[in-house]
């Protein structure tokens, strides 16, 4: 420990600040110097081939007996052990296949395609259109990355992981004889080197090492050697894998060779620090993207096109929603704009609140720490509060509010005749991300959630998560979102008695098979204190977000002392302990701001709509019927606007439409005498030229049909 303690010093920079990416336009960044290549690779070089070598004559010499490969559909082939590689399996299938082959799993664990099975195996083949393949494929075009980082920066790598959204990244840091940070005049060198590498076909060879060689090959790079003393344990190993001149610290798997890599593009560059601790080194972090055909590339960057026109911070700007200050980083400030699509959000929850027999509550935004100590939260998140002193006492505001709503289901007796009981809780919440996280709505440190906790008896459990799933089902249908389903079971490390697990995993099976929407089984994966249903929404560009949850909770309830009275006639077990379920159907509001403004691209749907009408007199004479037309709309409960600058009549109505008003209500003389208003749907391209007239009382009707039914497009009824 004192020797990670000095390292650690090592990393620690007395300016902590970290470098800021050059952001230089083209061509105005000082041209890359002339970098030799590094000694280091030859010193690592030298050390994998003796080692390597070893490695392969042991393998050499295992005994060859036949083995017995069962493949997903049951059917079998034979092998030899430690020859017959996955590989060999999937050309024997068919050609087609073994091209399109990424990884492989072997009895569950991911295993090279070309390392030779070991024993009898159960074996599934992977490609690019798993999960689990793009990882591998974006982690091994990562290596690819750090190859051409080393050749061009003569740089020392440090963390270089696959990215689970899409990508890779990889985090260096640049020698200062090279003069500069990285900035876009790099991107085609790397891209020029990589291309290199993934012509050549690089095979990816995996090398086990003891702690002792590790050091030994990595003394050169201090950030390796701090993550070998960190994660490898003294007397054991791990494995490093070569690609061309490039060896790293890696557990792998990998695709066979570099030439799997078809499309291959560095993306950004950003600052960052080693392992993301701003008490360590400043870095440099690099982007890329990879794919097994071209067309995927050019359909990527399209993708990423679209989504940058649609980006919540680009329109929450253009639309005076919200913004952001320095003075207070990751708290949104929401202008009055933004403001009415957060609380129509809000109210929307509280009228299914309302109706599906919720109370709401309101709780503290401050607690002694005590509190998270009992809740167990203390120990594992308490560098993700903000805590202060109050009268010698340490305090820390709340970044969640269950164990609030426990104190207040423990504040007096409860009968089993009261359960469910069902809190509901829109407090304010605070979560100290840190300042490199923060991304616009999406990551903040102040935001509120349509949390709620049930507290329930094991048998109401199903019917709760029945109603749960409902609520979901309908909050997201009315955003028109997809979804898909996770149950997430037991895990190996878990709180309570397994016959209690086993029962309420079966309610949630029966509760989702009832729901009928279809699911799927992630086992193993449920929190330590109870299994949980993980819902995924996938918006208009197709991206997934997680926002609701549903989880059920023993740990609290026996942490916080809860308990019920049955009525049983026996006294000694006349009390019981609630199950909690935590749900969320929003999520963080914030969040689902960011979620929803991208997924409608800024053109809301008329009740969500901060910007309904927008009123347009023809001449300045009209302008005092325009107002009384405001005032009506106004009194009707809609947001509307009068246009009365100089702008021409085309101009106005350009710039509501621009604007994303939802209605154009053009009004003239002829409108003004018939008490009516011209009117011009944002969803109706044939009402662009010219609306409909119509009278001010049916208009409003009309808009009241639109709003309270939720509709998504913005049409009239004819």
């Amino acid at each position: 420990m004192a020797e990670l303690a000095e390292q650690a010093a090592k990393l620690a920079l007395n300016d902590k600040a970290p470098a800021k990416a050059s952001k230089a336009k083209k061509g105005s960044a000082a041209p890359a110097p002339q970098i030799e290549r590094p000694e280091f690779i030859e010193h690592r070089n030298r050390i994998f081939d003796e080692l390597y070598q070893i490695q392969q004559d042991k393998v050499a010499k295992m005994p060859r007996e036949p083995i017995v490969i069962t493949l997903p559909d049951g059917s079998t082939r034979e092998g030899m052990s430690w020859e017959t590689t996955p590989m060999d399996i999937a050309n024997g299938i068919s050609k087609s296949l073994a091209k399109r082959l990424v990884i492989a799993k072997v009895n569950d664990v991911l295993w090279d395609t070309l390392r030779p099975l070991e024993g009898n195996t159960k074996l599934e083949l992977l490609d690019f259109e798993t999960e689990e393949g793009k990882i591998v494929y974006w982690h091994s075009s990562a290596h690819v990355l750090g190859e051409a980082c080393e050749l061009h920066f003569g740089c020392h790598l440090c963390n270089g992981p696959p990215i689970k959204d899409g990508g890779f990244y990889y985090d260096i840091a640049v020698p200062e004889e090279f003069g500069r940070g990285v900035s876009q005049t790099d991107y085609a060198p790397l891209e020029q080197l990589a291309t290199k590498a993934i012509k050549e076909k690089q095979p990816f060879q995996r090398l086990e090492l003891t702690k002792e060689d590790l050091l030994r090959m990595f003394e050169y790079n201090k950030y390796k050697v701090y993550l070998i003393n960190d994660k490898v344990p003294d007397g054991t190993s791990t494995t490093v894998y070569r690609c061309g001149p490039l060896i790293d610290l890696c557990r792998g798997p990998h695709v066979p060779n570099t030439g799997n890599i078809t499309a291959f593009a560095v993306m950004k560059n950003s600052a960052s620090y080693f392992l993301g601790n701003p008490e360590f080194d400043s870095l440099q972090r690099i982007y890329g993207i990879s794919f097994p055909d071209k067309k995927m590339m050019a359909a990527h960057k399209q993708f990423l096109e679209e989504a940058a026109k649609r980006d919540h911070r680009k329109i929450g700007r253009e639309q005076e929603l919200f913004f952001f200050h320095e003075l207070s980083p990751g708290s949104a400030f929401f202008l009055p704009h933004g403001t009415r699509i957060y609380n129509t959000l809000m109210s929307f929850i509280r009228e299914q609140y309302w109706q599906r027999g919720f109370e709401e509550v309101v709780s503290p935004n401050m607690f002694n720490v005590n509190l998270w100590k009992q809740s167990g939260h203390w120990d594992n998140y308490k560098d993700d509060m903000f805590d202060l002193e109050v009268e010698k006492e340490k305090f820390a505001l709340k970044p969640m509010n269950c164990p609030g709503h426990c104190l207040m289901f423990g504040m007096r007796d409860r009968s089993y005749r009261e359960l469910p009981i069902r809190f509901a809780d829109f407090g304010v919440l605070h979560r100290n991300e840190a300042s490199g996280a923060l991304t616009g709505l999406t990551r903040v440190r102040r935001f509120q959630q349509d949390d709620a906790h049930i507290f329930c008896m094991q048998s109401q459990v199903k019917d709760e998560m029945r109603g749960a799933l409902d609520f979901m089902s309908m909050v997201y249908g009315t955003f028109g979102f997809t979804f898909a389903l996770k149950l997430s079971t037991r895990p190996d490390k878990f709180l309570g008695e397994i016959a209690v697990w086993d029962q309420a995993e079966q309610q949630l099976r029966e509760s989702l098979d009832e729901f009928g929407a279809g699911w799927e089984l992630n086992p193993g994966d449920g929190a330590f204190y109870g299994p949980k249903v993980d819902i995924t929404i996938r918006d208009a560009l197709g991206r997934e977000f997680q926002c609701a949850t549903i989880q059920l909770d023993f740990q609290l309830p026996e942490r916080f002392h809860l308990q019920f009275r049955t009525g049983s006639a026996d006294e000694a077990s006349d009390f019981q302990r609630p199950v909690i379920i935590h749900r969320a159907v929003l999520g963080s509001v914030e969040r689902m701001i960011a979620i929803l403004t991208e997924n409608f691209a800024g053109k809301w749907p008329l009740w969500l709509s901060p910007r309904q009408v927008m009123v347009v007199p023809v001449t300045g004479v009209i302008y005092e019927y325009a107002e009384k037309v405001k005032q009506q709309l106004h009194e009707a409960g809609y947001f509307v606007d009068v246009d009365v600058s100089a702008d021409t009549l085309n101009k106005k109505i350009r710039n509501a439409e621009i604007a994303q008003y939802n209605f154009i209500c053009v009004v003239g003389a002829q409108e003004m005498e018939e008490g009516s208003v011209n009117v011009r749907c944002r969803d109706d391209v044939g009402t662009k030229a010219k609306g409909q007239t119509v009278p001010v009382p049916a208009f409003v009707q009309q808009l009241d049909a639109l709003k309270n039914g939720k509709s998504l497009e913005s049409k009239l009824a004819q």
